[in-house]
């Protein structure tokens, strides 16, 4: 089997319910490939709550403060070096300004302004219609792209506030499959060098 190592991170939306569906079909999908996908998950703290993390590898901002002098590992960096692809879903409108912004508050947004940009990183905002279609997210998005982020934009239905429109999560299927193709590409590529 291949492994191929995916860093999570989670930021605050109520589409975090799904990470850990997507989470374990992407992983059983994968097997089925003959790739082991090991799963690193990075949250927010205004993500916990949505969530059972019992069930999940969970890294909190707690660790990165954890060291106490030169030498000791830096998880932000630790991470970023142990990650063959890094996604980010849900991406909170929070999170989208943090990251276009070059905001370094918690362990996710150190990994971003961190990363290697020769690996992907793939965000999923989601958000209230409303806050999708404002003109500052427009820029936002861009501007991400701009630095190398890869963007799937959500889709439209009914929102968890009740509302229709843009700004939901794209379905589960949806994102394992989009992420098996990115993944399949980058194992080929590899084994073609």
């Amino acid at each position: 089997m291949i492994q191929y190592n995916l860093l999570v991170g989670i930021s605050g939306s109520v589409a975090a319910i799904k990470t850990e569906d997507i989470i374990k079909l992407l992983t059983n999908s994968a097997e089925k490939l003959n790739i082991e996908i090991i799963t690193k998950i990075v949250v927010t703290k205004s993500s916990a709550h949505f969530f059972n993390s019992i069930c999940m590898n969970i890294i909190s901002d707690e660790e990165e403060l954890s060291w106490k002098s030169k030498g000791d590992p830096i998880i932000h960096i630790e991470l970023r070096k142990w990650a063959d692809m890094f996604i980010i879903l849900p991406l909170s409108a929070n999170t989208l300004g943090k990251l276009v912004n070059g905001l370094c508050d918690n362990l996710l947004t150190n990994i971003a302004r961190a990363w290697d940009f020769s690996k992907p990183i793939i965000v999923f905002p989601t958000m209230n219609t409303m806050m999708w279609s404002h003109p500052i997210t427009d820029i936002q998005i861009n501007r991400l792209k701009s630095f190398g982020f890869i963007i799937v934009e959500p889709i439209y239905k009914e929102l968890a506030c009740g509302e229709e429109g843009l700004g939901a999560l794209p379905t589960v299927n949806y994102i394992v499959d989009y992420l098996l193709s990115i993944i399949n590409k980058r194992i080929f590529n590899k084994e073609k060098e």
